[in-house]
């Protein structure tokens, strides 16, 4: 397989030109800094549902390996390994990971951070894997899952969020969101966005079982927070039986 497969160099070349400002919660990741807790609180839950955890405990994924896929500069690879994971964090753009590795140094935090694609990972295997907004800027979305699931060690978690293809996700993401400055310009493409349903052939496709979909809404007076709609933006997770 092309090492370089599933990499869009146009969506890796947006994002890098962005490295600089993802760990300024009043920059252009903004938004991303908001939607962290509802990630983190979603993600903690199936957790700890799916393997029995305490969900008391501060660092529950002790002994375990993550797999951070499309990481950006960490906002989401810290968290996990906060919670005791050995953390491993790959994007295809160089500008990230050298931000990460800033970040992370300066944190007191050893996470291993890698630049490429999911084909990058040569055979390696995770207990989680995790991927937040980065299937609707990958080129090939079902090569991308297969990824992803080739990744999982027995038993092991998948968890991934996206934007649903429907009215409101493109009214809320781009036509306010970029158009009013809120998400940088030209960050989303409408018609990569993956419904539930797609998503979910593609992960059983790819041999795992979905256990789990979970909306995410936007109220500019609260914040993100879970949902029982998938209308704007969704969670899936699955697991490999």
């Amino acid at each position: 397989m092309n090492a370089t497969r599933t990499v869009d160099p146009r969506e890796a070349a947006h994002f890098g030109a962005l490295a600089a400002q993802w760990w300024d919660p009043h920059g252009s990741s903004a938004m991303l800094h908001r939607l962290n807790p509802a990630r983190l609180a979603y993600l903690r839950a199936r957790l700890d549902d799916a393997w029995g955890l305490d969900s008391k405990a501060r660092t529950p994924l002790a002994g375990k390996r993550a797999l951070d896929v499309g990481c950006g500069a960490g906002l989401l690879t810290e968290p996990l390994a906060r919670l005791g994971a050995a953390a491993t964090g790959i994007d295809a753009a160089a500008e990230n990971i050298a931000a990460a590795r800033v970040h992370a140094a300066a944190q007191g935090l050893a996470i291993d951070y890698r630049t490429g694609g999911i084909e990058s990972l040569g055979g390696e295997h995770f207990d989680l894997v995790v991927s937040m907004e980065v299937i609707e800027h990958v080129s090939d979305p079902a090569a991308f899952i297969a990824g992803l699931a080739g990744a999982l060690d027995e038993g092991g978690l998948l968890v991934l969020s996206t934007p649903n293809r429907t009215p409101l996700s493109r009214l809320a993401l781009i036509t306010i969101g970029e158009g009013f400055g809120m998400v940088p310009r030209g960050t989303h493409d409408w018609s990569k966005f993956v419904t539930p349903d797609e998503l979910g052939d593609l992960l059983r496709a790819a041999g795992l079982s979905v256990i789990d979909t979970s909306g995410l809404a936007y109220d500019p007076r609260t914040g993100f927070r879970l949902s029982r709609t998938t209308m704007l933006d969704y969670f899936i997770t699955a697991q490999r039986l």
